[in-house]
């Protein structure tokens, strides 16, 4: 059993729970009210001491993890998920540059403009903003250019860097700041008619 802690709004965890659903493994998900501060409680903190969502706690080995690449990975490795991280070199490496890509170079200005236009309402940073979307005409060229000869990210078949960069594609659009280039759009239609993907989305 794993017990995932989770916030339906944080995307790092909608990306856990989309894999553990795909991947049919047993879970219960532990609700994080990031909006009233439960990240900063002492029981919290004692899974998590960077204060955020999600964490995983195995409870067949005892592991307790954070960061949300590092989960997906964990678990594939653990369940031999090779359909979702393969084991062949080439497309190996497509996931890990993606997965990297996403949360180094995409996330931080996800948040930039989510976190301060939608959360933050009039005490969000306007410069921030504006910088993260000037960002993004970079940043989804890059991801329309990486779409413009496959399917998915690393080949024909949706992997964990899927999941992983469509959970920050899911939170732009509650900005209404989803990319709108062509090779993005069919790509993100193709990872929503996934049931795991469904599953993890805000209610």
């Amino acid at each position: 059993m794993y017990v995932l802690y989770h916030f339906p709004y944080s995307q790092h965890a909608r990306r856990v729970h989309s894999l553990l659903e795909e991947a049919r493994l047993v879970y219960r998900l532990e609700h994080v009210a990031m909006d009233q501060g439960d990240y900063l409680t002492a029981n919290y903190l004692a899974v998590n001491p960077n204060h955020q969502v999600p964490s995983l706690v195995d409870e067949e080995t005892g592991v307790k993890i954070h960061e949300s690449n590092a989960i997906l990975r964990y678990l594939c490795v653990k369940h031999a998920l090779d359909n979702w991280y393969p084991s062949d070199l080439v497309q190996r490496a497509r996931v890990e540059q993606w997965l990297d890509w996403n949360q180094c170079r995409l996330s931080p200005h996800v948040v930039g403009i989510v976190l301060n236009s939608v959360f933050m309402g009039e005490d969000g940073d306007k410069d921030a903003i504006a910088r993260s979307h000037e960002a993004m005409k970079e940043l989804s060229e890059i991801l329309d250019a990486g779409l413009a000869d496959r399917p998915y990210l690393a080949g024909d078949r949706a992997t964990i860097a899927d999941l992983s960069v469509a959970s920050n594609i899911f939170q732009l659009c509650l900005a209404d700041a989803m990319p709108k280039q062509a090779n993005i759009n069919d790509w993100y239609a193709r990872i929503s008619q996934f049931d795991g993907f469904q599953k993890s989305l805000p209610t």
